[in-house]
């Protein structure tokens, strides 16, 4: 019990700094000694690697321990290379992997959180990190680059350095729609198919939901496409009572991303405003009178009905044009927040959070928290790893 009270009275001065100042390592009044054993547990959560001697003198020797620890360890350059690559790489790919090559994707997310881009403009940025000094240069038709950049062991921290996509890919500004528009989210949820997997993924890297968590059979149908058929296999029971949850919801929002597709044999993203890509009107004969995209005007049917329990922002319209509004909408709400705060709680304490009162507790007070620093990531794992029991 007395753990549990100290480690509450820890977190707390930690989030009341994280919520004030710009960086972890703000120094602030109250005074909070350590052992070495504890310095050590904090930077290793943190960092997946032992502190040195002259680390953990450091972290155990300021006035406020606690926040040094947690000061070092988020600015040391393995926080970078080993825990955030390990952390975003399996956002990459559809197999959820960790065992992926570094790609543009990953670095954009490491250098953010370095230089504590607001995250909550992971969706929607014009933004792009490549790595200075690395040959070949950064491509929107290769991911060399960034294999180079790794197999040379490159210090991230050190050499990430920010673009944009539209200035190194050559993407319209306005087509860009920050981590979704990378070449390597690109090449994994993009390729063939029919887009849907680019919203699926997002949902589940990003707002810690998969579609039978989110389906709501209670929506209208009225945009779902042609290619799902309303009674597969001769049986419409299966289309009101299963597809339909999905997809009434899914198919409104996917027309954000009409535009878009991966030309394999380029091995680049393409970008056609305008011109509604042909993979929307594949296998139109499943039921003629389905939805026929016209255009990337999406809404997001899920504000009503059970869904709205996600905390969508009242200032946005719910609606818009291309995924660039459609990324703002997603990471403006209070799941994408939490989702964020979940995720690093299992990177750092090696475990979901609990059911528990005190768990659910934890995570909502982060989110806050992360919301009012102005959605500083960093601040998130510092605020987790004083959390962790």
């Amino acid at each position: 019990m007395m753990n549990r009270l100290q480690d509450n009275s820890r977190f707390a001065r930690v989030s009341a700094v994280a919520a004030a100042c710009t960086l972890v390592l703000c120094a602030h009044a109250a005074s909070a000694a350590i052992q070495p054993e504890e310095a050590k547990r904090i930077f290793d959560r943190i960092t997946g690697v032992p502190p040195t001697q002259d680390q953990i003198n450091q972290m155990t020797s300021a006035p406020d321990a606690v926040t040094a620890a947690l000061t070092v360890a988020v600015e040391d350059e393995n926080f970078y290379n080993v825990t955030l690559k390990n952390f975003v790489t399996p956002w990459t790919n559809r197999d959820q992997t960790v065992f992926a090559p570094l790609n543009d994707y990953t670095a954009t997310v490491i250098g953010m959180v370095r230089d504590n881009v607001p995250f909550n403009t992971a969706l929607s940025a014009d933004i792009l990190y490549t790595v200075n000094g690395v040959s070949p240069t950064a491509s929107g038709s290769s991911n060399a680059h960034y294999e180079a950049a790794e197999t040379q062991g490159v210090n991230l921290k050190a050499a990430l350095q920010a673009t944009s996509q539209s200035a190194v890919y050559g993407i319209p500004a306005e087509g860009t729609a920050g981590l979704t528009t990378t070449r390597a989210a690109a090449s994994a949820f993009f390729i063939a198919g029919t887009n849907r997997a680019m919203f699926r993924f997002t949902m589940i890297n990003h707002m810690c939901r998969d579609l039978e968590q989110l389906a709501d059979t209670t929506l209208p149908p009225d945009r779902i496409r042609q290619d799902v058929a309303r009674s597969p296999g001769g049986d419409s029971r299966i289309f009101l009572n299963n597809c339909i949850g999905c997809h009434n919801g899914m198919d409104p929002m996917t027309q954000a991303f009409a535009y878009y597709n991966y030309d394999e044999t380029a091995g680049k993203l393409v970008y056609t405003p305008g011109t509604v890509q042909p993979k929307y009107f594949n296998n139109a004969d499943n039921f003629k009178q389905g939805f026929i995209t016209p255009n990337d005007n999406w809404e997001n049917r899920w504000r009503h009905g059970q869904n709205a329990i996600y905390g969508w922002s009242s200032s946005l319209p719910g609606s818009g044009a291309g995924a660039k509004s459609w990324g703002e909408e997603i990471a403006n709400s209070n799941q994408f927040a939490q989702c964020q705060v979940e995720k690093v709680w299992k990177a750092v304490c090696f475990r979901a959070p609990s059911l528990n009162a005190v768990d659910r507790d934890a995570v909502g007070e982060i989110a806050a928290s992360f919301k009012a620093s102005g959605y500083k990531l960093k601040n998130v794992f510092a605020e987790v790893a004083a959390r962790c029991d």
